[in-house]
């Protein structure tokens, strides 16, 4: 098996939640505050706070606090590594699928 950064993995895992998501896509519009973050989500302010901890962990957020207001916001660079990661398996596969339909191609040519 591969070796991948902790980083990378670090990533996947906080993305594997979809409140997490939610939380990525809302700070892809703009900083918010754990209380804007939280107004859509199903779920009590603490565990808010804990999944963006973990975000934050993870290098995707980055926060502020200023007076009794901590604000959140995306960090896009971060998600560089994942993209790159993504573009080498997709890159792979499609490969894989042209000489697949090369070689579905060459036997429906010998079947005439």
């Amino acid at each position: 098996m591969p070796n991948y950064s902790a980083s990378l993995d670090d990533m996947f895992s906080a993305l594997a939640n979809p409140a997490r998501r939610a939380m990525i896509e809302k700070l892809a519009r703009g900083p918010s505050s754990v209380s804007e973050l939280a107004r859509p989500l199903k779920m009590a302010l603490p565990s808010v706070v804990q999944h963006l901890q973990l975000l934050e962990r993870s290098g995707l957020v980055t926060s502020r606090k200023v007076g009794r207001v901590r604000t959140y916001r995306v960090e896009p660079k971060r998600l560089d590594s994942a993209q790159a990661w993504l573009a080498r398996q997709r890159a792979q596969w499609e490969a894989r699928f042209d000489r697949m339909d090369a070689l579905l191609l060459e036997s429906e040519k010998k079947d005439d």
